[in-house]
């Protein structure tokens, strides 16, 4: 009875689960899952965005993508939520972290608040979550590209460095490839693909949470072949992880309050919480390697973000699957 039910739960949970085994997987054999490692798993992960981007591109009708667009509410919120209520963080308690932590640890959680979101996981969590998709797209895109100016900006006003230019061009054509053409693509087959799409919804629906997966996977081994927790004692390893917790969690109600107040609808509530929380580790770290080229502590600084990936990764893919099923049950938000 009991290992019936053990089963059946995990089987209801098999995400959560194997995101667990894919973190142990990690820690026991990095090569397996490392950037250039065995399965190239940095390539892998671009190839199946593309993939959720394409899908998405077939299943989204344009006058779904031109609500996305036209939905300011939903827009202010995140990059308000990205780029003001994070740094306020910073402006309230860096001179805190100043003082208790060492210099380039501070100016890594410095780093980290200014940081833009992601795309791929914000789009493939809003998808789990039932959330709206053209918002998400459309939202974290926008962030990723207003961040190659204001991220170094703040760096700049936070710590008084002058930074380093940055690929602007460069980095708006790696959006665009990423996201744009792997969609409009979708997009231009729709009429071909859409019927054969719908019909097999309960494969392709898989598809995002495989890609999380590989994500997860890939980062937490790039993290133990890099020895990014062994240059640290556990006790300030803790803290930081804690500290990640608290403003992950802080920002999500915040976010579900706002929510609320501005009654936004569940789909519109998904998004908002998923673009609205994340910071991107793909393009923070080259983003990094630029603005701290000539700093030797590179790897402290880049550690609160190496936290947080995961941590947000982990939390929120709790809380989609929690918004799946409240959607699949048509409950109200915030419930």
């Amino acid at each position: 009875m009991f290992i019936n039910s053990l089963l059946q739960r995990i089987q209801k949970e098999w995400f959560i689960v194997t995101m667990l085994l894919m973190i142990v997987l990690a820690a026991l054999i990095p090569d397996l899952g490392k950037s250039q490692g065995w399965f190239h798993l940095n390539k892998l992960t671009s190839i199946g965005i593309a993939i959720i981007f394409f899908l998405h591109g077939i299943g989204l009708s344009p006058e779904k993508i031109r609500q996305g667009v036209s939905n300011w509410k939903l827009h202010l919120v995140v990059q308000l939520a990205t780029f003001a209520v994070y740094p306020l963080i910073w402006v309230v308690f860096g001179q805190m972290m100043s003082q208790a932590f060492p210099a380039a640890l501070a100016v890594g959680f410095c780093y980290l608040f200014a940081l833009p979101s992601t795309i791929s996981s914000s789009v493939a969590m809003t998808s789990i979550g039932k959330g709206n998709i053209p918002g998400a797209i459309f939202n974290a895109s926008l962030s990723s590209v207003l961040g190659v100016f204001i991220t170094p900006l703040l760096m700049g006003w936070f710590t008084q460095s002058t930074g380093a230019r940055l690929d602007v061009s460069g980095t708006i054509v790696s959006v665009a490839e990423l996201l744009l053409l792997p969609m409009i693509a979708g997009q231009l087959l729709r009429p071909l693909l859409g019927n054969l799409l719908a019909r097999y919804k309960g494969i392709t629906n898989k598809v995002d949470k495989w890609v999380i997966l590989m994500i997860v996977l890939n980062a937490f081994s790039d993290s133990v072949i890099e020895h990014i927790w062994s240059h640290f004692s556990v006790t300030l390893l803790g803290i930081s992880a804690l500290i990640c917790v608290v403003v992950l969690l802080a920002i999500t109600h915040l976010l579900r309050w706002v929510s609320a107040r501005w009654h936004f609808s569940h789909a519109d509530e998904v998004a908002a919480v998923f673009c609205g929380t994340k910071k991107t580790l793909a393009a923070g770290i080259p983003m990094a390697k630029v603005i701290f080229s000539t700093s030797p502590d590179l790897g402290m600084i880049l550690l609160p973000i190496m936290l947080y990936h995961p941590i947000q990764l982990f939390y929120c893919a709790i809380l989609a699957n929690r918004y799946a099923d409240r959607a699949n049950a048509h409950l109200p938000p915030n419930k």
